[in-house]
């Protein structure tokens, strides 16, 4: 991989962006052209922070110290460079190239920070704060007996992805006042949708997550179903474990739910956004449906969703992208058969945990003016009333 050094900072970031997130690299350029570079600054700084995170060669003490200078630097309170050439002195070989070459530019994605107003700067700052705080404490007890509670797994989702919904509900906010007016209700459901990401991730990538030490299923879940995590193998895998693993697909679902809901938020005008949103969603959902038919797979590559269908969700969602009618139905399509966790499970706020809830009733039931009424009591008034 080779970068011209001569190029912009922002050029910087464009390039180096298919190298370390191909879903990124599809997904930002959907975006209206004065968000695609925030979010991809806010993108490749959270993956600086991941990737410093992931580095086996350095010991958990030193890696919190690098993150707490690394939000410093963020914040303008570090001097970029000298720290981001200590670190990458660091990194074995099992950090790839591409992310070597980010975290040793650092810098040049801080200066690209540097040139945002300040309800920009203020929302990637503060996700890097909490994440780098967060992410590490789960990191460090990570172990292959996972976490104890349901409740420890939303928090760990929130850590690494709920704040980043949050952080981009702040971005759209920013960018269009329209979206602005509908805030509140988003920003309830920002986590929620950050949550159904990360969730999906988690499933597919349990047993490369477990050669690598770590586990992140709640034995709460499994220990109803005999279960116990730190003797769990592939070829072990049975239907008791099975049973847990439906359960958390049902989660799973409940917070894509909540993810539609926050989608179709977003107002149709701004199709860039609801594109960025309904891609992630729509493959989330395509995944957890190859999980839940190939229960027994022992690598994410096995229920990796292919390119045709990753090819027919763009088609689809592009035709689709301004009915919510139409939303709701491709939803209803491809989450058919899927497990539906009960309100209790999906720990977010009342309004959203009622959305998810909601039973999987046909594509015809599902009209635009429901969604509307799930919706309503979450908005502000001066929104009109409607979903556009």
């Amino acid at each position: 991989m080779e970068i011209d050094s001569g190029i912009s900072d922002e050029t910087y970031q464009d390039q180096i962006l298919p190298h370390v997130s191909r879903t990124f690299a599809l997904t930002i350029p959907q975006l209206p052209p004065a968000l695609r570079t925030p979010v991809t600054s806010a993108y490749l700084l959270c993956r600086i922070a991941d990737t410093i995170e992931d580095e086996p060669a350095i010991s958990a003490a030193e890696t919190y110290g690098f993150l707490q200078r690394f939000t410093a630097a963020v914040c303008g309170k570090e001097e970029a460079g000298p720290l981001a050439s200590e670190i990458v002195r660091r990194f074995s070989a099992q950090t790839l190239p591409a992310e070597r070459d980010l975290v040793g530019n650092m810098e040049r994605v801080i200066r690209v920070l540097g040139r945002f107003d300040e309800q920009q700067r203020s929302a990637i700052r503060r996700c890097i704060e909490v994440m780098c705080s967060g992410m590490h404490h789960f990191q460090h007890s990570a172990s292959l007996r996972g976490l104890a509670r349901s409740s420890d797994l939303d928090s760990y989702c929130h850590y690494v992805a709920g704040i980043v919904g949050e952080m981009l509900t702040e971005l759209f906010c920013a960018y269009s006042q329209t979206v602005a007016q509908r805030g509140l209700a988003l920003q309830e459901l920002a986590a929620s949708f950050g949550q159904g990401l990360q969730m999906t991730n988690i499933l597919k990538d349990i047993w490369e997550d477990r050669r690598r030490g770590a586990c992140w299923l709640p034995q709460e879940v499994f220990s109803r179903h005999g279960i116990d995590l730190a003797q769990l193998a592939p070829e072990h895998n049975d239907a008791r474990f099975r049973a847990g693993l439906l359960e958390l697909i049902g989660v799973a679902h409940g917070h894509l739910r909540n993810a539609l809901a926050f989608t179709l938020l977003i107002p149709g005008e701004e199709p860039g956004i609801r594109r960025f949103c309904l891609w992630a969603i729509g493959l989330a959902l395509l995944t957890l449906r190859k999980i839940q038919h190939y229960p027994r797979f022992t690598a994410g590559a096995q229920v990796k969703v292919s390119r045709s269908a990753v090819m027919m969700t763009r088609i689809l969602t592009n035709l689709a992208v301004r009915s919510d009618r139409m939303l709701v139905r491709l939803f209803e399509r491809a989450a058919r058969g899927l497990p539906l966790a009960p309100p209790s499970a999906v720990r977010r706020s009342d309004r959203a945990a009622t959305i998810a809830a909601q039973p999987a009733a046909p594509i015809a039931e599902y009209p635009r003016h429901t969604l509307r009424a799930q919706l309503g009591s979450g908005r502000r008034r001066s929104d009109g009333g409607s979903l556009q």
